[in-house]
């Protein structure tokens, strides 16, 4: 590997910078994404090895980052499962046939991981266009969030249907959630298999859990995943939203990087934590739509916070937004990339 800013960060060794990538950094707010969007569905982008590679690609190209993540989603595991999966410009992900039931938690399969082939297929078009430039983050939903879109059918602004299900049928739900992490668990060791280097769990929605919920819906699973992986020299990022609440208990799921919203003191964090798990963190991506000298002030002060400790991955504490400027993300990866302890 040329550039092992991020792998190093990510196994808490010393960098001479913090690296940088972003969260949706391959996304809605390149003019490049949608020029290939307007010619392809969203799944047909997903399911197209050499489509995926090309979006993987566009922030490695366009943006000069340290390490690139896979153009997937979350939810093709809840696909692959038998999930009747489509996206809706302007309404987003919907499941044509929500899990309401024990009937239809008995109807998900979980030998599926032939189903998603077309991933392994992917990472291997990526792996070669990098040509071991930087590393290949590869990815996952986490179960709790899985289950909300295949419970709620889409997107939710409450969860009340997940909710209901999780304080009325618990049993049902912990059948429901044990599926989603077999299914999880065996398709990041098929992304570890085709050449990853490392791996994120995406838990987009636990913020919406109380902290027992969470812990027993999320963290036990999440928990399960990670010690089912073969992660031997392939670091492990734990996300979530709500991790500035839940980070301590997302550590004892041995991850090697929590990434941390922006509502936490990123320092702070840290120093909760054990010894040699790193964070990866947690600009307000809200920032970037603020002037240039006021993103680059907030990046420096985040940096000085941080001065001194091992493990810091520069990131956003949550993805980019589709309207942020272009040339103020690439403005703040320069900020970064200038930057040196």
């Amino acid at each position: 590997m040329q550039n092992t800013l991020f792998l190093d960060a990510a196994f808490s060794r010393p960098t001479p910078r913090p690296p940088v990538w972003m969260m949706r950094q391959a996304g809605r707010f390149m003019p490049q994404y949608w020029e290939i969007k307007n010619k392809y569905s969203f799944l047909e982008m997903c399911k197209t090895p050499e489509i995926a590679a090309d979006v993987t690609m566009l922030p490695v190209d366009l943006l000069g980052i340290d390490a690139a993540i896979l153009f997937s989603d979350i939810l093709v595991t809840g696909e692959a499962m038998g999930g009747e999966l489509s996206f809706t410009q302007g309404v987003g992900p919907r499941f044509a046939n929500p899990v309401r039931t024990a009937a239809d938690v008995d109807l998900l399969e979980t030998d599926v991981i032939d189903r998603l082939q077309y991933v392994a297929d992917a990472i291997a078009v990526i792996q070669q266009r990098l040509g071991g430039h930087i590393p290949l983050i590869g990815f996952a939903g986490a179960p709790f969030t899985v289950m909300s879109y295949l419970v709620e059918g889409g997107s939710s602004k409450d969860f009340k249907t997940t909710k209901l299900l999780l304080h009325n049928q618990p049993e049902l739900a912990h059948r429901l959630l044990a599926k989603i992490a077999k299914v999880t668990t065996d398709y990041l060791n098929l992304q570890i298999a085709a050449g990853v280097n490392a791996l994120q769990i995406f838990d987009s929605w636990a913020l919406a859990l109380s902290w027992n919920d969470y812990e027993e819906f999320s963290h036990r699973y999440i928990k399960e995943i990670i010690g089912g992986l073969n992660r031997q020299d392939i670091p492990v990022i734990s996300f979530c939203k709500g991790s500035s609440v839940f980070a301590p208990m997302m550590a004892e799921a041995k991850p090697d990087v929590i990434s941390i919203d922006w509502n936490a003191d990123l320092l702070n964090v840290k120093k909760t934590l054990p010894a040699g798990i790193a964070v990866q963190g947690n600009l307000d991506p809200h920032i970037l739509y603020a002037d240039k000298p006021v993103i680059k002030q907030q990046i420096h002060k985040l940096f000085e916070r941080m001065r001194g400790e091992n493990g810091f991955i520069f990131n956003l504490g949550h993805g980019i937004m589709p309207d942020i400027p272009f040339d103020h993300v690439k403005y703040a990866i320069e900020v970064v990339r200038e930057f040196s302890y």
